[in-house]
């Protein structure tokens, strides 16, 4: 409890000049309404490619932040198999790029990096939870860009000129989430299949696997409380700690909506060599932190239906 309520007052400290790249994302844009004093990249003038160091250096001698939370990146999978080159110069470079102007605009204070839980890659079920000091092995282009960020995030907590932290978070999900996630997706079946805009038939990938699913409002909570009073050089999982069918949460969905709907699944929504099991361990975060998850999941998925039967109707 003492380490939670330290943390709350240091968070209140940074919010006013904490800068948020990728704050028109999904994840941004919860931060932003729950921090409304921070403030994101796409709102200090006209659009910053993270890529691009001149016009960051322009940005943050201008803003001059005091804690960074670090988002942008490139983050649908089938996307980094098409076009990995890019995918590694968003992710990779653009966060080199970030911490060198910050390093050239005087920045001192605490920079936070959102990795992935997939970097991770393939591991077996006798491994599970997974835990920070397992060896990454990365298996798609998106994974192994975030790992390379990681990799120098990490150099850089060692020999840059300020603070750098980590977090791994899993499948987080939302309100808010574009439905090429399969959460989001069912959702927006679901509420179609309500208002009477199709069948009810539900077109699904792998719903057998288990995940770890952790909601966004938790997630960005995990953020702040790294932000506020992780250790330098430290990587955090953030999760749930608990393994989920993606079956069972679409079932939870159906039942919420109170639609009865035929699942079909579709083989094309597989993904090559997708791992049948995962979840991991948060106790590195809460030690440090005092960070759990707090919110349920049927109010998770209620809001997820919730936001999707409002867009329907908009």
């Amino acid at each position: 409890m003492a380490i939670a309520t330290k943390a709350i007052k240091k968070m209140t400290n940074l919010r006013s000049r904490t800068l948020i790249t990728g704050d028109t994302g999904f994840v941004g844009q919860h931060v932003l309404s729950r921090w409304p004093d921070a403030t994101g990249l796409s709102s200090l003038g006209e659009a910053v490619d993270i890529r691009d160091k001149a016009a960051l250096v322009a940005r943050l001698s201008e803003f001059q932040p005091t804690a960074v939370l670090h988002l942008a990146a490139m983050s649908f999978v089938p996307d980094s198999f098409r076009s990995p080159e890019m995918v590694f110069e968003v992710n990779f470079l653009g966060t080199l790029r970030l911490l060198e102007a910050l390093a050239e605009t005087g920045f001192k204070g605490r920079f936070v990096f959102i990795s992935t839980g997939d970097a991770y890659g393939l591991v077996p079920p006798e491994a599970l939870p997974i835990t920070e000091d397992r060896a990454l092995r990365p298996r798609n282009p998106y994974a192994v860009s975030k790992a390379a960020a990681e990799a120098l995030c990490f150099q850089w907590s060692q020999t840059g000129p300020f603070e750098v932290m980590m977090a791994r978070p899993f499948n987080h999900i939302g309100a808010g989430q574009a439905p090429t996630f399969a959460i989001s997706d069912f959702a927006r079946q679901i509420a179609q299949i309500a208002a009477g805009q199709r069948p009810p038939r539900l077109n699904v990938g792998n719903i057998e696997a288990t995940r770890d699913f952790c909601d966004v409002v938790d997630v960005v909570r995990a953020y702040e409380l790294i932000l506020a009073t992780g250790k330098n050089g430290e990587i955090y999982n953030v999760c749930s700690g608990v393994e989920r069918s993606v079956q069972s949460l679409l079932t939870r969905l159906l039942s919420l909506s109170g639609v009865e709907a035929e699942v079909v699944v579709d083989p094309a929504r597989y993904r090559p060599a997708e791992q049948a099991r995962v979840y991991a361990s948060y106790d590195r975060l809460q030690q440090h932190t005092g960070w759990r998850p707090l919110v349920a999941l049927d109010d998770t998925l209620q809001n997820i239906y919730d936001y999707w039967e409002r867009d329907l109707g908009k």
